[in-house]
């Protein structure tokens, strides 16, 4: 081969070139084959990569649409709760302020009811409801400029009222009692309601659903799992749309299953209409919960609102002393002002600041 190149380059014509153009790649590879024992192909090294958890259960989209509404017939619920608030203001630079763990009791019945007591070494320090379309936040402890009975519509958007949320974090318990005091002032009850109280997917609605696999590389959480150990952990993917208007469908929600050994509903996410994460809740540690016939349902349950800037996890703190499908009447969905506290009225102060504009 070496000798027809030469031949070609001591002869030139334009048919050869073209020739030699054509033998040149096969001869280079030749050359690396040729050399595979001390070359590019013979050096071996062994590295470590994350394993894939197995075995990985198999489901239809109909088989997942069912786990979602087997989570969704649950009618209310009503328990003990450890709730850790997470302020992620400063998340874009690597900071996030955690706040004090506080007890809280809770009671969500559906379609959108909730009611939440927060206290902290057996004092109440905020209370909230939601009857579905206006909420209630009443903070009882901390500055008396903080101290406030704040009202508002599930629906609407407001800005982030302030706190005493500092950088760098906190030292004394006396400072770490006041943020989170201040920082629940943002806690909305509603976003607990929809992130425990699942919406089923119905069998007639208008949107679409797409299934799709997905595999992540994330921490090892295993009991067994070596520290700072990673695995590929496999998904399914279930994303709805809106039916297409003008041929533009919107994603409004995407359901991860987690399906290591059994399908479980991991993580939704919910989008708002220009495709922005609204809501992203994580689900973990399924139980039998309740104090009667127990339903296995996830016990932990942290949900992330990116554009609220704040995390909130929750864990039951006895699963089987929580009341499941117990009926409710709507007072028990009321909060009052009985504390005399200064009163916030958001959307009166979301008008006036449109008027002044």
């Amino acid at each position: 081969m070496i000798g027809a190149l030469r031949l070609m380059l001591n002869h030139p014509n334009p048919s050869s070139f073209r020739l030699s153009r054509l033998l040149l790649p096969v001869f280079v590879v030749s050359l690396l084959f040729l050399n595979a024992g001390c070359g590019l192909f013979g050096a071996k090294r062994k590295i470590e990569v994350p394993p894939v958890l197995t075995p990985l259960e198999a489901a239809s989209k109909d088989q997942l649409v069912q786990e979602i509404n087997r989570l969704s017939t649950v009618k209310s619920i009503h328990g003990k709760v450890d709730i850790q608030f997470e302020d992620t203001s400063f998340a874009s630079a690597g900071i996030a302020d955690q706040y004090r763990l506080v007890d809280g009791t809770i009671t969500l019945q559906r379609p959108g009811q909730i009611y939440l007591q927060i206290q902290f070494t057996f004092v109440d320090i905020a209370q909230m409801a939601s009857d579905g379309e206006h909420f209630t936040v009443a903070i009882l402890k901390g500055d008396e400029k903080y101290k406030r009975f704040v009202k508002g519509t599930n629906s609407a958007v407001y800005p982030k009222l302030d706190t005493e949320a500092n950088h760098p974090n906190a030292k004394s318990d006396k400072q770490k009692e006041k943020q989170t005091v201040s920082a629940l002032s943002n806690l909305r009850p509603q976003h607990l309601t929809d992130a425990f109280m699942i919406r089923p997917i119905e069998a007639n609605n208008s949107a679409i659903y797409v299934q799709s696999e997905f595999y992540q590389d994330e921490a090892d959480t295993r009991a067994e799992a070596k520290k700072g150990g990673r695995v590929i952990r496999g998904y399914y993917l279930l994303e709805e749309f809106t039916q297409p208007q003008n041929g533009d469908a919107k994603l409004t929600r995407r359901f991860w299953f987690d399906r290591v050994s059994k399908i479980r509903l991991a993580r939704v996410q919910s989008y708002d209409d220009r495709g922005r994460i609204v809501t992203d809740v994580s689900y973990s540690n399924e139980k039998g919960i309740g104090s009667g016939t127990p339903v296995t349902l996830p016990s932990r349950i942290e949900i992330t609102r990116p554009q609220d800037q704040y995390k909130l996890s929750i864990s039951y703190q006895d699963v089987t002393a929580v009341e499941l499908d117990r009926g409710y009447p709507s007072k028990a969905f009321v909060l009052e002002n009985k504390w005399g506290l200064p009163e916030l009225d958001l959307d009166a102060q979301n008008k006036k600041v449109t008027a002044n504009h």
